[in-house]
């Protein structure tokens, strides 16, 4: 995609937000529901994904670890919204790289100790970027980059989080 064929297809979109700053608001769903074993069956829009234990918690390591797909999350996000800004900024990327690495100390998660937080106790993101940029535009690129990756906003940022329930008899 261009560059002019991006602010073409946003323009109008941007423009409806100026006037209508409520119609900015989305709701994002995601359900799953569990499934044999210790699993959960997500619906991820084009599969079925089976999450379950990471093996280092006594899973089999058949099924998707979350944390795996946090991670992968992150790379989704980032690598589109990569590509988005350096169309954007025209920024001709010939190839891109996107790794996110995170350190988990699983005795949090198991209960072993107390002492130890559950989740990631540090996230890396990587960028591997083969480009004729400048210092200076690749700079630029990363700094927008992270700002309007909204996975990677939400991790830096967390959001509030409501836990609710409802006990559903069958």
């Amino acid at each position: 995609m261009k560059t002019d064929e991006l602010r073409s297809l946003q323009a109008p979109i941007k423009d409806g937000y100026r006037q209508r700053p409520e119609t900015a608001l989305v709701t994002l769903r995601a359900e799953g529901r569990i499934g044999e074993g210790l699993t959960c069956k997500v619906e991820t829009g084009k599969a079925l994904v089976e999450a379950g234990l990471h093996p280092a918690t006594g899973g089999n390591g058949l099924s998707a670890c979350s944390g795996d797909m946090l991670l992968e999350a992150l790379v989704a996000c980032a690598g589109v919204t990569l590509g988005a800004v350096a169309t954007a900024l025209g920024i001709q990327l010939r190839d891109a790289t996107v790794r996110a690495e995170g350190d988990l100390d699983f005795r949090g998660t198991l209960g072993v100790s107390k002492d130890v937080p559950v989740g990631f106790q540090q996230i890396r993101l990587q960028f591997d970027l083969d480009t004729g940029a400048s210092e200076e535009q690749v700079a630029t690129l990363l700094r927008l980059t992270e700002r309007y990756c909204v996975v990677y906003q939400t991790l830096s940022h967390p959001a509030k989080i409501s836990v609710l329930h409802r006990v559903i008899s069958r």
